[in-house]
């Protein structure tokens, strides 16, 4: 598969999921930024936006099994993971897997659950596997997890720890619809009789391996690796920031940019495509310090100023 015919098919799962989701282009590009670029997303937005239905949707139009999660409290490592239950009929235990053995899961409200279970996810994001009891079993090709969680409300919830953010290759919200938006979901409900707008296959398993294989032809300057570098330095010497971005972090928009490039329909990337990515892939991974709260700056302000301050290199087209 090729560039041009991965921008094509990308563009048709996003339009898929817009007929059913009332959602912008630029946020569903983001989303596939990071099926694109073996990566997970992360919605942190107000409930009832379209966060379930997004993934879900999604998981429809690529053709891939979907399973989702509902975060609690009360929910324990065995169900996210598995366990292994004992057969009677052979007096042998049998691991019966739990649904994060999935192609794409969807961990509802994830800052719902204690940290022990959050922790479950962290060896299936990085390495694509769980360990159950010293056994360890490999998850689904291809598997990528979908986020959510609620900003607003923080009462019985616990903060996702560094660890497991930075794991998400994106971080992006739904926001509010637009006017014509909102109409559209009240024409939906005032039509319940008629049928509500569904989400048909567009492809398949094997073609979204294919697909993600694509952004690894994408060629990238040495400027080009330069600036990412240069960004994600640049991040670790702000004095609001008490912790920059990672090494992984840096990596990832590298990775993102080329799924960017893809999604563009070019076999090349350019610093626009840099820029397109650096809010969604770097925000959530900076720690502002104490100081920086008080005076109302958040993440997507520094980025701003980083992505400010570093010059941009002229890149020509690849011929």
């Amino acid at each position: 598969m090729d560039v041009e015919d991965a921008s094509e098919l990308t563009g048709e799962v996003i339009d898929e999921v817009l007929g059913a989701v009332v959602a912008d282009r630029e946020f569903m590009e983001t989303v596939m930024t990071g099926v694109l670029a073996r990566g997970h997303v992360l919605l942190e937005d107000v409930p009832g936006t379209g966060k379930t239905l997004t993934a879900n949707s999604l998981a429809t139009a690529l053709g891939l099994d979907f399973s989702r999660i509902q975060f609690t409290p009360d929910l324990l490592p065995a169900d996210v993971t598995g366990t292994h239950v004992f057969n009677e009929a052979d007096g042998s235990f049998e691991f019966t897997e739990g649904p994060i053995f999935a192609n794409v899961v969807l961990a509802d409200e994830i800052n719902r659950a204690p940290p022990k279970t959050q922790a479950a996810l962290l060896e299936a994001m990085e390495e694509e596997q769980v360990t159950v009891d010293g056994d360890t079993h490999h998850l689904p090709e291809p598997f990528f997890v979908i986020a959510t969680q609620n900003p607003i409300e923080q009462e019985g919830t616990f903060e996702l720890p560094e660890a497991q953010v930075d794991r998400f290759l994106v971080k992006t919200t739904l926001g509010y619809p637009e006017q014509e938006g909102e109409l559209e979901l009240l024409r939906r409900r005032a039509g319940r009789s008629d049928q509500t707008p569904t989400v048909d296959r567009v492809l398949d398993v094997e073609t979204v391996g294919d697909l993600r294989q694509v952004p690894e032809s994408v060629h990238v300057d040495p400027d080009i690796l330069e600036y990412v570098a240069a960004l994600g330095r640049a991040t670790r010497i702000r004095p609001q920031v008490q912790t920059g971005v990672s090494p992984r972090g840096t990596q990832r928009l590298f990775e993102a940019a080329r799924a960017r490039a893809v999604i563009e329909g070019r076999d090349f990337v350019t610093p626009d495509d840099v820029q397109a990515v650096a809010h969604p892939v770097l925000a959530h991974r900076l720690v502002l310090t104490p100081e920086a709260a008080v005076e109302g700056i958040d993440p997507d302000r520094i980025v701003d100023d980083v992505l400010d301050s570093v010059p941009v290199p002229t890149v020509e087209p690849v011929r």
